[in-house]
C-alpha cells in the first residue's frame, strides 16, 4: 500500500472557521504574537497567555470538520496515510484520520512548565473543561501551560516528520505557506522522484517547492481534485 504524507496548515482549517495566523480575525487581531506565543511571554505574563488559549479553545466546539479533512481520512481507505500538521486544533482527529503528528502542539493538551515533553506530565482537557484555571499546576509542581510549541522552543515531533517524509510515496501539501520553519523544509527530505501536489489558493508563490503539481485552489476544492487525479 502506497504511504501518502500530507503536510497540513492553517489554510485547512479557515474553511471550518478557524482564523489563520496571519489573517485578520477577533480573536488574533486583539493580542500581539510576541505577547502570547513565545516562550518570554510565558515567563513574562503567563496568565496573559493561558487566557489566550483559553479562548482559543473555546473555538473548537463551535467549528467541525470540513470536507477538506473528511477527504483526507478516506484516503485511508486505499493507502497508509499519514497527517503531518502545524495546526493545533482537533479537526483531522474528528473527521477521522488516525495518525496525526501535531508538529506546533495541542490545543487540548496542557503540560509541565519544567518538563514540556515529559508525558507523565501531560493532562488532555475535553469539551466540557476547555478552560485552564490559572494556577493550575501538573504533579511535578510547575504550573500547568498550553502544549502548544511557542516561538524559541523546539519542534519536539520533527525527526519523525522528517522520517516519514523520506518514506513518502506521494507527498501533498495543503493549506500552508511555507513560511513557517522548520515545517516548511520537510519538503527537502521527500525522495526524488516522488509526486509532491501543493493545494493553495497561491500555489504558484511557493518556491520552495520545485517539480511540484500545483492544484491553486482551496483545501476543498484542491482535495477534490487531488482525490480525482490519484484514481486516474
Amino acid at each position: 500500500m502506497q504511504k501518502i504524507v500530507f503536510l497540513t496548515g492553517a489554510g485547512i482549517s479557515a474553511e471550518s472557521g478557524l482564523g489563520t495566523f496571519r489573517g485578520g480575525n477577533g480573536l488574533w487581531d486583539n493580542y500581539r504574537i510576541e505577547d502570547v506565543c513565545t516562550v518570554d511571554a510565558w515567563h513574562r505574563n503567563p496568565t496573559l497567555v493561558n487566557a489566550f488559549y483559553n479562548e482559543r479553545r473555546k473555538q473548537l466546539p463551535t467549528v467541525e470538520p470540513n470536507e477538506a479533512h473528511r477527504l483526507v481520512a478516506e484516503l485511508e481507505k486505499d493507502y497508509e496515510v499519514v497527517v503531518v500538521t502545524q495546526n493545533v486544533d482537533d479537526l483531522h482527529e474528528r473527521a477521522g484520520s488516525s495518525r496525526i503528528i501535531h508538529l506546533h502542539g495541542e490545543l487540548l493538551r496542557v503540560c509541565s512548565s519544567f518538563k514540556k515533553e515529559d508525558q507523565s506530565q501531560w493532562q488532555t482537557l475535553d469539551y466540557d473543561h476547555l478552560e485552564l484555571p490559572v494556577g493550575a499546576t501538573a504533579p511535578d509542581g510547575s504550573l500547568l501551560r498550553p502544549y502548544i510549541v511557542f516561538f524559541g522552543e523546539d519542534v519536539p515531533r520533527m525527526e519523525e516528520a522528517i522520517i516519514l517524509a523520506e518514506q513518502a510515496d506521494i507527498f501533498v501539501i495543503v493549506g500552508t505557506s511555507l513560511n513557517v520553519y522548520p515545517a516548511a523544509g520537510l519538503v527537502r527530505f521527500v525522495p526524488k522522484g516522488t509526486p509532491i501536489f501543493v493545494i493553495d489558493p497561491e500555489a504558484d508563490t511557493m518556491t520552495a517547492v520545485k517539480d511540484a503539481i500545483l492544484l491553486k485552489e482551496t483545501a476543498t476544492k484542491g482535495m477534490k481534485k487531488l482525490v480525482k487525479l490519484l484514481k486516474i
